[in-house]
């Protein structure tokens, strides 16, 4: 396909593979913890504390790829964390150490994070943004419908022997640590300034980058704030009474609709402008989210994961589209990374104030206020972002 390389293809098939090992996993991983004693509030302080991890990690690695002019070590580095983590969760089930191997799971996303992203910003032109991050985004969501899958029909004939399935969702992972070897990493000037780095100092990138960047980046921070974990959509699927295997069913489901509407919708962004797909994903997630609270109905929720695949496949890819557009081209990894880190960390708070409403007041009250929280993103947008293709 035009405008989609070699490298591109590569990094989207390792992604692919490895979202295949830990998308096997994620709709089992709520059923599971709470199988071995975890309550719904520690559920979401877990996802938080695994996110918050990851996101100070991509801000820090993010920039150390930028200054020292490397892309493929933190990229390899990454997947290979990812990948050995998955067994590791089955092997013992004490609280801290699910919390350190899910810990170590996030630390590998948030080591190859910003490095991958510059290297596909690196292989397309502002005109084509969206459809290469959009095309990534396809390939590597097609692994979150095999994935889940996989796990459909290994529970299928081995019901609630989630601890075996730890150990098949690592093969995945080391495929994709053998793909990595394919790929090239291109000579790039390394920073004078690396000397000088420290872990924190990455994030003075806020304060340096150009007004442009801060107004966007509040924007989506805005937007993270709102958007807590996905495990609670599974859980308020299970708690509206669908089985495992229908929970498991309408997460592939989302995924499916996300994989094939991320391409396309990819490349419509970049004629119709990224910031007005961007706003028209987030309007759709408002829907679903007001609506999701009061829905038990399996065919209304298979309804509202559909339009949540949409909403997925018209902001993730093309948020980052948008950031390394309008980024200095030495400075996209930290750039990325940067938004990275202030996402997670804003997803920590999310989801951890998420699973304390669901425990005080319930489900429909949580899902109401992300709702009317993301129609309030809607207006920043409206009036703090300027309409242009960007």
């Amino acid at each position: 396909m035009k405008h989609i390389s070699r490298t591109i293809w590569i990094l989207s098939l390792v992604s692919l593979f490895t979202d295949t090992a830990s998308e096997m996993l994620y709709p089992v991983m709520p059923i599971y913890l709470k199988s071995i004693g975890f309550s719904v509030l520690f559920i979401g302080i877990l996802e938080g504390i695994a996110e918050a991890t990851a996101g100070l990690s991509k801000a820090y690695f993010g920039k150390l790829s930028d200054a020292s002019g490397k892309r493929l070590p933190f990229v390899q580095a990454g997947y290979a964390l990812s990948a050995i983590s998955k067994p590791m969760m089955a092997l013992f089930r004490f609280p801290v150490w699910v919390f350190f191997s899910r810990t170590l799971d996030r630390l590998g996303k948030g080591v190859r994070t910003g490095a991958r992203d510059a290297m596909l910003s690196e292989e397309a032109t502002p005109e084509t943004k969206g459809k290469v991050f959009g095309f990534h985004r396809s390939m590597d969501t097609l692994g979150a419908v095999l994935g889940p899958a996989i796990a459909l029909v290994f529970l299928y004939f081995h019901p609630n022997q989630y601890n075996f399935l730890f150990f098949i969702a690592f093969l995945p992972g080391f495929l994709a640590i053998v793909a990595s070897f394919l790929l090239n990493d291109k000579t790039r000037p390394e920073s004078k300034q690396i000397q000088k780095f420290t872990f924190f100092s990455s994030f003075k990138y806020w304060r340096e980058s150009s007004i442009e960047y801060r107004k966007l980046l509040g924007g989506l921070l805005f937007f993270a704030l709102m958007n807590s974990s996905d495990v609670f959509l599974l859980l308020k699927a299970k708690e509206s009474g669908l089985g495992d295997t229908q929970v498991i069913a309408v997460y592939i489901f989302y995924n499916l609709v996300y994989a094939l509407s991320a391409f396309p919708l990819g490349i419509l962004a970049d004629r119709v402008g990224l910031r007005k797909m961007f706003m028209f994903g987030v309007a759709i997630f408002a829907t679903v989210y007001i609506c999701m609270g009061f829905q038990t109905n399996f065919y209304m929720m298979a309804a509202l994961f559909f339009m949540y695949g949409i909403y997925a496949a018209a902001t993730e890819g093309i948020s980052k589209a948008w950031i390394s557009n309008i980024s200095e081209k030495q400075d996209v990894a930290t750039a990325i990374g940067t938004y990275s880190g202030f996402q997670s960390i804003a997803t920590m708070f999310s989801s951890s104030i998420a699973g304390l409403v669901w425990y005080n007041f319930g489900a429909a009250k949580t899902f109401l206020i992300s709702g009317i929280g993301a129609v309030l993103v809607l207006v920043y947008f409206m009036l703090n972002i300027s309409n242009s293709k960007k």
